[in-house]
């Protein structure tokens, strides 16, 4: 059978939304080793608390999850409005959490449950309409032997954190271990929507394009995460919890907690607000980014109890507003409003709007014919469109219908076509974000919208943008640091040119919170300085770097310029 990339990627590109679940033998610890907190995430204890693998593997004689309940975990992701469900068969701790006739340490074969829980969630999202799929560790594998990470000894003590494997014994890891599991998974459970490989470390280009083809040749609709390596899967994964900055070209994941850790810990209740979740959903569907939100259930086999509570509130949203984010695909504007997102569905646009206004909402060059629009959830409101210049202006009721964020879909004629500059609102400020500039030079810009690399003074960032309203304006310039390690970040010299004005500061850590309650990473505002700008129209503007910190190993980490009239 063939099938194309496009083919394969459908499905993916309409469910937008996903539940992750990370469970495992370290959720009997839960964060805890003999009496210890551990720090990190709850899945990771086995190498953070440097458990020995003959200490570990007995955890498997007690693991019985006896309260597992595979239909009432399915019906929960189906009720927060979830597509497809992606598990952990394996983790780096090498446990297998499905019945595996190549490898004795699983749950079937070593535990007191003596159930197979993928087969069971396979059977339950089947009669949910829920995409079945697997997480699979491919590469790190502090159990067996040849697996990245595995405890061994090295020179003179044990060097628990070493990934390195000799080259013949991850190969043999490859085709004993991995590749055995791998057919089990997509011979024995179904359909499969995709395999999440993840964290490949010691794996090279060849060996990824071995396992992505070895899935295909087994399921050839089954997708392939991009952490598989080498940037060789089907679609790319963001990092963990990361908000995408911009439109992302080709097809993207977010994977995110609802706490801090993935796997259970007992002591981790920074639970996510509501605000959070529906932010990050929100922001990631119009950015054309699927979103993977994650429980971590008990050793038991319950979902927490505020996990449980967050996802019904996500879902009781979804009910009511779900056509915005289910099937929509990335806005067609060049920057996101000030009162929210945008996402689109053939000839509808929906406003995802987090600041309702007091009166009418403003969109910036749009072109298209308006047939009409609607508030969901407000069947009854009257919305009326009009045109301002450059900008559709759409009349509200004075009531929102959300308390978070709400949703107007306006009906166009034809598909969206809209001016792709930057144009400033009235007086409002120009936020000139990185993944919206010109760069020159060996500078990248990530999808989480930092720059890369940045670590002369020959490269250069322009933006081009239409502003309304003359008059003088105040230049800050925003990057990013953490407040632990500020000597990787430092501080650099820049100079702004526009409109014939060049003002020049530094920016950079010197303008962090260092206080204790302030969060590690941070996005310092750096004053530039002010500049004129004598006419409304067209105008273009200019950083460059006079000095970047030679120290500093991370570089210029630039975000955004943004321009505050201060006198017309």
């Amino acid at each position: 059978m063939t099938i194309s990339a496009e083919e394969r990627l459908e499905w993916w590109h309409e469910v937008r939304f996903g539940m992750f679940i990370h469970w495992g033998l370290y959720a009997s610890l839960a964060g805890e080793w003999k009496g210890e907190k551990i720090k990190g995430i709850g899945e990771w204890i086995m190498r953070n608390a440097k458990i020995p693998v003959d200490q570990y593997e007995p955890l498997a004689d007690a693991f019985n999850p006896v309260k597992f309940d595979a239909d009432e975990w399915t019906e929960i992701a189906k009720q927060a409005g979830m597509k497809y469900l992606v598990i952990t068969a394996k983790h780096h701790d090498g446990f297998c959490m499905f019945d595996s006739p190549s490898n004795p340490y699983n749950i079937v074969n070593r535990t007191p449950f003596k159930r197979d829980p993928m087969k069971e969630l396979a059977e339950a999202c089947a009669k949910r309409g829920i995409k079945m799929c697997f997480y699979y560790s491919q590469a790190l594998d502090w159990h067996a032997e040849g697996g990245a990470g595995h405890w061994d000894e090295i020179g003179d003590g044990k060097d628990w954190l070493s990934y390195a494997r000799p080259p013949e014994d991850f190969r043999k890891y490859l085709d004993d271990v991995v590749k055995p599991n791998l057919r089990e998974l997509l011979s024995n459970y179904g359909p499969i929507g995709l395999i999440w490989f993840d964290t490949p470390v010691m794996i090279n280009k060849e060996q990824s394009e071995e396992l992505r083809d070895f899935v295909h040749a087994l399921q050839p609709e089954c997708l392939v995460s991009g952490r598989v390596g080498h940037d060789v899967g089907d679609y790319g994964s963001l990092g963990d919890n990361e908000h995408p900055a911009g439109r992302v070209e080709g097809a993207w994941e977010t994977p995110a907690t609802l706490n801090d850790t993935w796997g259970f810990k007992t002591d981790d209740h920074n639970w996510k607000s509501l605000d959070y979740l529906l932010d990050l959903l929100v922001n990631c569907a119009s950015k054309g980014v699927n979103y993977l939100l994650n429980v971590g259930p008990t050793a038991e086999g319950i979902i927490p109890q505020p996990s449980v509570d967050l996802l019904k509130q996500v879902g009781e949203w979804m009910e009511r507003n779900g056509e915005a984010i289910t099937g929509t695909q990335a806005s067609p504007f060049p920057s996101d409003p000030a009162w929210g997102r945008i996402t689109m569905k053939g000839e509808t646009l929906y406003l995802l709007v987090k600041q309702w206004p007091a009166g009418e909402l403003r969109l910036p060059g749009l072109r298209n014919e308006v047939r009409g629009a609607r508030v969901l959830g407000n069947p009854d409101a009257e919305v009326a469109p009009r045109r301002d210049g450059d900008f559709l202006c759409v009349a509200l009721p004075a009531e929102a219908p959300e308390t978070i964020v709400s949703v107007v879909a306006l009906n166009i004629v034809g598909e969206p076509d809209v001016e792709q500059m930057l144009i400033q609102d009235g007086a409002c400020p120009v936020a000139l974000p990185m993944h919206l500039a010109k760069v020159a030079g060996p500078v990248s810009v990530r999808n989480d919208g930092c720059t890369a690399g940045w670590h002369d003074t020959d490269s250069r960032a322009t933006w081009t943008f239409r502003a309304q309203t003359p008059g003088d304006y105040a230049v800050e310039v925003v990057t990013r640091g953490n407040k632990v390690n500020t000597e990787r970040f430092g501080n650099h010299d820049l100079s702004i040119t526009i409109a014939g004005n060049t003002v020049a500061a530094t920016a950079g850590i010197k303008d962090m919170d260092m206080s204790d309650a302030a969060p590690w990473t941070q996005y310092p505002r750096s004053p530039m300085g002010i500049v004129s700008i004598s006419d409304a129209g067209e105008h273009t503007l200019k950083l460059v770097a006079d000095r970047i910190d030679a120290e500093a190993a991370n570089g210029l980490k630039l975000l955004a310029v943004e321009l505050t009239l201060v006198t017309v």
